[in-house]
């Protein structure tokens, strides 16, 4: 199950494992940009696989707080979180670099604050599966099993997002347009959008960039084991031995010191959650 950044048609049923409680979030709809450290390998769609490990509570509540903030720029309250964590697809119609996406104004501003990693894969038009069923993951993009696709293909249906978001091509004759420097090429003066960080957002982004560095220190700590029983038709020298960077929501230099938020007010926030030192 090798991973080829150059050739997208290497993959027939390209799938993406990830941690809860970001992947149910991505096939529900509410989470609209995966962010990684390296450029989505595929446009189309993209299976969803949520890994094994058990999310902690204060890790879900700090992701759903981040959603409740930014879903308010947009005069939305109201988001039904998931309660189950199914095998699932969505589209991906495109990817951005951070800084291209945080300047992109024809995106809504929550949309634009969930520009946090090197590369932003867009997502939209999300299914879930009706029964999930358990399989293995593996790390990186991978192609699904023919009897596992096949069986999972008939049992998709529609979700319900709070607010779902087109993404408009560049150019709309070529499904591909939608690429790194896509966007900064339409325009040399392109600059972030002013949005207004009131110090409830602020809370919410250094809660959820917590939330991704916690679970990024326990994969630190596995990381021997997964790759030892990795398949031997692995490429070894994966790029996603850095998978402390993979997950959504990092920050390349915020300080909760920044924001005026200090590592008390996340932990009455978030529960057990320990906030990071960040240089």
């Amino acid at each position: 199950m090798r991973r080829n950044h150059s050739n997208s048609g290497n993959y027939r049923n390209p799938c993406l494992t990830m941690h809860q409680p970001w992947a149910s979030l991505l096939v529900y709809g509410i989470k609209r940009v995966e962010g990684r450290s390296w450029p989505a390998p595929i446009t189309g769609r993209l299976w969803i696989h949520s890994a094994s490990k058990v999310p902690e509570e204060s890790t879900i509540k700090a992701m759903e707080y981040f959603y409740k903030e930014i879903y308010a720029l947009n005069g939305i309250s109201d988001i039904q979180f998931p309660q189950h964590y199914p095998v699932s697809r969505l589209l991906v119609v495109g990817c951005l670099t951070r800084d291209e996406l945080a300047c992109w104004e024809m995106v809504p501003e929550g949309v634009r604050l969930e520009a946090q990693t090197d590369y932003c894969w867009l997502c939209e038009w999300p299914q879930k599966l009706l029964i999930p069923f358990e399989m293995r993951g593996y790390q990186g993009v991978y192609n699904l099993e023919k009897k596992i696709y096949e069986a999972a293909v008939r049992g998709l249906s529609p979700v319900n997002s709070p607010m779902p978001v087109k993404f408009p091509l560049p150019d709309p004759r070529n499904p591909f347009s939608l690429k790194p420097g896509s966007i900064s090429a339409l325009t040399s003066n392109l600059k972030a959008s002013e949005v207004d960080k009131s110090s409830s957002i602020s809370l919410a982004i250094a809660g959820a960039q917590t939330a991704a560095t916690q679970f990024s220190k326990k994969d630190q700590n596995s990381r021997s084991t997964a790759w030892n029983n990795a398949p031997t038709n692995m490429n070894a020298n994966n790029e996603d031995t850095e998978v402390a960077r993979s997950y959504n929501l990092r920050s390349r230099g915020r300080s909760t010191e920044k924001d005026n938020i200090s590592s008390t007010e996340l932990n009455m926030k978030f529960g057990d959650l320990t906030l990071p030192s960040y240089h």
